[in-house]
């Protein structure tokens, strides 16, 4: 090798890799001799084999929440540069914040900063809010509170390759009046210690001296609006500390505590089992929570509370100390501008398809909170799957022609497997059998009437931290392996095109539900329509709320917590 070559070679080299020439001066140095060296500035760069340097695309990432943490936390592909925006620098374990309201676990102990990930992974953070996508130049606008800026704010604009919105939703108030202004949310953690101070203050305030009994019902009167898993739970959990800590701690006013939970449907937790349901209803009458269904509630006011009764019309006021409201969540404002952009001003929520890319809006992508996926129907590509199969043109289907497209058929259309274990069928083969009988031939008529129904399995996914989380998961994969499906794509037959998708589509699978139902019981809903209630379920939630919890850091706080309130009691402070 001549001394010209070996130059080149070295310069490349070290171009290449910084830290290198640092490890050459040690080693000159110590003469030599064994060393070790770390260098923690993560590269930037990427060179292809014959040295040059790969320009990266650029991902922004939007938000910190369940969707966005599991995607950075599962990402790994070094040929992107990837960006979060942010207005909060940690993740937070929302299905503990209503153990926060009332002093069971405290707000820091759920959450964790997400600083230490962008460092681990090399990543960049700007903490900001997003307040409008620019699709058509690949811009977002961005604006961040900056305490030394005259203006208080400071707004600047960042350009994407690729950009995933996870910003999550905000809680939907139906435009009912007087919400906003008087009603507490439960979606952050600065709504939970607000909670809690709060219920803390109408404790201390009923105390005070001189006041009726009828200042101090209406000050301990608490209403929850909404009666879903987080209504239900924080019901639940409010409960068990005025029973198990404020007869100690308020013995002179505790008398008159209540609290009012209000269902505009029939029943609490309609998304749980039915036997949940009723348990559920029944442990809260037993306990004296007013369960009141088919209540609506059409305005707050600072002092009370009116509903319309949906049997008879009737309008009902009511004084109250407090309230709550859980009624289901809503698109942010940032989202509707973006959907009035891309032409999905129409729509409740911004609709994706199965891999998780906006329609109508290339190189977005949403998860969580944030979209709901407009799942395909089948027998809007029926004629083109009996076309991708009919490869002899003859206008029927044989075994063989048939067989080659099963499997796709499945895996691009989830609501087929649904079908099928509904009718508790082993596989389409079955059905199509029903269908067509012992003949070996399948006309696309008797296809047709085959797959006519499989579409009413279609469903949208819950607002879940478990679809969130599960979502980030598979986009993170998705890229992970991007260069590699490039070439060869591992996902079902385009029906509609040639070739295959790059990815298999997103495909949600549900681990169980749980719902706390306070004084140390919880219903649990688990795969294979098992339902367990009682005693041993919270057992099995603390576990499981414990092996979710994203760090040994947050899981050792949280239990120490659940540890403290066991034999201390909830802390009562309004701190």
């Amino acid at each position: 090798m001549s001394t010209r070559t070996f130059c080149k070679r070295a310069y490349s080299f070290f171009k290449a890799y910084p830290s290198a020439s640092k490890l050459l001066l040690l080693s000159t140095c110590s003469g030599g001799g064994l060393l070790m060296y770390s260098d923690s500035s993560p590269s930037k760069r990427t060179l292809t084999a014959d040295g040059q340097e790969i320009k990266k695309k650029k991902v922004v990432v939007l938000g910190s929440g369940w969707s966005g943490y599991s995607f950075l936390s599962h990402f790994n592909n070094p040929n992107y540069d990837v960006q979060v925006v942010s207005p909060r620098n940690f993740f937070l374990f929302t299905p503990l914040l209503p153990s926060v309201t009332n002093g069971t676990v405290e707000a820091r102990s759920i959450v964790e900063p997400i600083r230490g990930l962008m460092r681990k992974k090399g990543f960049e953070y700007t903490e900001a809010e997003c307040v409008k996508i620019d699709p058509s130049n690949k811009k977002i606008h961005c604006k961040s509170k900056d305490s030394t800026s005259l203006k208080g704010t400071t707004e600047f604009d960042m350009d994407y390759d690729i950009l995933v919105i996870a910003v999550g939703a905000k809680p939907n108030t139906f435009n009912t009046p007087g919400v906003e202004e008087h009603a507490h949310f439960l979606k952050e953690a600065d709504d939970a210690l607000k909670i809690r101070r709060s219920v803390i203050n109408c404790f201390e305030r009923a105390s005070l001296p001189d006041l009726t009994e009828e200042e101090r019902k209406k000050i301990l009167h608490f209403v929850v609006v909404g009666g879903g898993p987080t209504g239900v739970e924080f019901s639940a959990e409010l409960h068990d500390f005025l029973v198990e800590d404020v007869a100690k701690i308020y013995p002179k006013v505790q008398e008159f505590t209540r609290i009012t939970l209000l269902e505009a449907g029939d029943h609490i937790l309609n998304m749980f089992d039915k036997r949940i349901t009723a348990f559920a209803e029944e442990k809260f009458q037993r306990d004296g929570i007013d369960l009141k269904t088919k209540s609506m509630v059409v305005g707050v006011t600072a002092d009370e509370i009116s509903t319309k009764e949906r049997g008879s019309g009737e309008v009902v006021s009511e004084p109250y100390g407090m309230v709550v409201w859980s009624t289901g969540i809503g698109s942010r404002p940032v989202i509707k501008d973006f959907m009035q952009q891309i032409g999905q001003g129409q729509r409740r929520v911004l609709a994706t398809d199965e891999w998780l890319r906006v329609e109508g809006c290339d190189s977005v992508y949403a998860l969580g909170d944030t979209a709901t996926i407009n799942q395909r129907r089948v027998m809007e590509d029926i004629a083109a799957i009996f076309g991708k199969a009919d490869k002899g043109e003859t206008g029927t289907l044989n075994k063989k022609e048939f067989k080659s497209v099963v499997k796709d058929i499945c895996q691009r259309y989830p609501q087929v497997e649904l079908y099928l274990k509904k009718k508790k069928l082993r596989n389409i083969a079955n059905l199509l059998k029903s269908a067509n009988g012992d003949n070996t031939e399948l006309s696309i008529e008797t296809f047709k009437q085959a797959l006519s129904e499989v579409d009413t399995q279609m469903k949208n996914l819950p607002a879940t931290a478990q679809v969130a989380s599960q979502q980030g998961k598979y986009l993170a994969k998705c890229f992970n392996k991007m260069e590699k499906c490039e070439n060869k794509p591992e996902g079902p037959l385009r029906f509609r095109g040639e070739g295959r998708h790059r990815f298999q589509p997103f495909r949600y699978r549900h681990f169980g539900s749980f719902a706390p139902l306070g004084r140390e019981q919880t219903a649990a809903e688990l795969p294979g329509d098992w339902v367990s209630i009682g005693h041993s379920s919270q057992w099995l939630w603390y576990s499981v709320y414990a092996s979710k919890l994203v760090s040994w850091r947050t899981r050792s706080l949280v239990v120490s917590d659940w540890v403290r309130r066991f034999i201390f009691g909830r802390d009562s402070s309004s701190i």
